[in-house]
């Protein structure tokens, strides 16, 4: 997916070499810190095992726990991404749903037993939770921003309803990877990805009826109209 987004964007050789170099970097530095411990893996380790510097790490991280988190934010800024290139006919929840099942097709087989649990210990450390959460809002905002390309001047192109479905996907898919995690036995990612998003449209019918879209609209309205007359008497 990031390579395919690479080519397309223009990039050539060099660019392709340079996001090959940070996926295995961060590859590395995940693979280490589930085999390892966190702790005692360092930064020397990781570009060891990526076969480069430690100097040419640190053209591509800051740390070891940006590496770690690499592949996940890579995936946040995938969803976006993919989301652009949906076709333009598609109404935009099917647009939206495609993109993100796109980006978590490669997750639909159940892991290790032993490795979702060194992930799972990995990913709960205090020292990674700023990173993970960085790449959630790296995801909410792309979304947002790609949300309102494709809506164009419609009325979802609104600020605040493309940062509320933004933020209503991006808070599922992290649900859905939580329950992934600590699923026993293990579980593919992929399909309780899906499953969430299911869960998001039935959950959000059955909050609002039918006519509140209708009836927000008309109240609106009406505040606007009271303002415009300003105070009576």
């Amino acid at each position: 997916m990031l390579a395919a987004m690479t080519e397309k964007a223009g990039g050539g050789l060099r660019e392709r070499k340079k996001l090959a170099t940070r996926q295995a970097l961060g590859t590395a530095a995940m693979q280490l810190a589930v085999e390892r411990g966190l702790e005692n893996v360092l930064v020397e380790d990781i570009a060891a095992a990526a076969d480069v510097s430690p100097r040419t790490f640190n053209n591509y991280f800051a740390s070891k726990y940006e590496a770690i988190s690499a592949l996940a934010l890579d995936r946040a800024a995938a969803v976006g991404e993919a989301l652009r290139e949906r076709p333009a006919g598609e109404s935009l929840w099917a647009a939206v749903r495609g993109a993100v099942l796109d980006v978590y097709a490669v997750a639909s087989t159940a892991p290790d037993a032993r490795l979702i649990a060194g992930i799972r210990l990995v990913t709960s450390s205090p020292e990674l939770r700023g990173e993970y959460l960085k790449a959630l809002a790296v995801m909410q905002y792309d979304l947002a921003g790609v949300i309102t390309e494709r809506t164009g001047g419609s009325p979802a192109a609104d600020t605040f309803t493309a940062r509320a479905l933004a933020g209503a996907v991006t808070a599922v898919i992290q649900a859905a990877t939580e329950r992934w995690l600590f699923a026993d036995p293990p579980v593919a990612l992929a399909p309780v990805i899906e499953e969430a998003l299911r869960e998001l449209v039935a959950g959000l019918r059955d909050v609002l009826p039918p006519d509140s879209a209708r009836s927000d609209r008309a109240d609106a309205q009406r505040e606007i109209q009271e303002q415009a007359a300003g105070p009576s008497g």
